[in-house]
């Protein structure tokens, strides 16, 4: 666990927050940045790559809970019916799911740093399963508290903060009244866990520059990238 944590930290991020908040914008802008500059980077989508039972959990959605199906976008909005139905019976099945998924999160952490990426970017985490729960029951706290010591942290926690009303208006899925609530549970969860870089809501452009900023400040190859660059600084200085 100490070895994997040591490796785990030193290559892979995470992009978290309410659904429209930019997330697989800044992933794509990330990426293009990165590959442009040679890194060779690896990208996990959390619900194809690592949640478990995904079929059942899209089944019940749809047939228990009369969900509508697909992606919502400004043209053809949605009412999704699933991680925003509360009840004590769903909470149960949550934390039996949110644990079988923690497990699969640790081992696809281990397979991927076995991999030939120098970054490997999770769009989506744990964290944003973990936001749906009720973070001010101490139980739920406990839980939390159990389950971050399964999963791997990544070197880079990203919470793309974002207000409810944009965030909607770019993915309507989710009532706004859930937003808005679901937006409090991440800000919580990264008081509780600690670590998570909050990116507050700014335009999209700022967004980039920040993200793009924390990575070459954080991350190894950043690092090597800044060096390299203050050293051409230098020997254009002295000639």
């Amino acid at each position: 666990m100490r070895a994997l944590r040591k490796k785990s930290r030193s290559n892979f991020v995470s992009f978290s927050g309410i659904d429209g908040a930019g997330k697989g914008t800044q992933i794509e802008a990330l990426c293009v940045r990165l590959k442009e500059d040679g890194q060779r980077v690896q990208l996990i989508t959390f619900w194809d790559d690592v949640a478990r039972l995904t079929r059942l959990r899209e089944a019940t959605g749809h047939s228990i809970f009369k969900g509508d199906k697909g992606v919502g976008t400004p043209s053809a909005p949605i009412n999704r019916r699933d991680k925003n139905v509360r009840s004590w019976l769903m909470t149960g099945v949550r934390l039996f799911l949110y644990f079988l998924d923690a497990i699969s999160v640790r081992l696809a952490v281990e397979k991927a740093l076995r991999s030939e990426a120098d970054l490997v970017i999770f769009d989506r985490y744990i964290y944003d399963e973990l936001a749906n729960l009720t973070l001010r029951n101490p139980a739920i706290q406990a839980y939390i508290r159990l389950i971050m010591k399964i999963v791997p942290k990544p070197r880079i926690s990203y919470l793309l903060d974002a207000d409810p009303v944009k965030a909607r208006a770019r993915k309507p899925e989710y009532p706004l009244e859930f937003l808005h609530s679901n937006r409090q549970s991440y800000l919580a969860l990264s008081d509780l866990v600690g670590g998570m870089t909050v990116i507050p809501p700014m335009p999209i452009e700022e967004v980039k520059r920040e993200v793009l900023y924390r990575a070459l400040r954080e991350l190894p190859f950043g690092a090597n990238q800044r060096d390299n660059r203050e050293g051409m600084a230098c020997e254009e200085c002295s000639r």
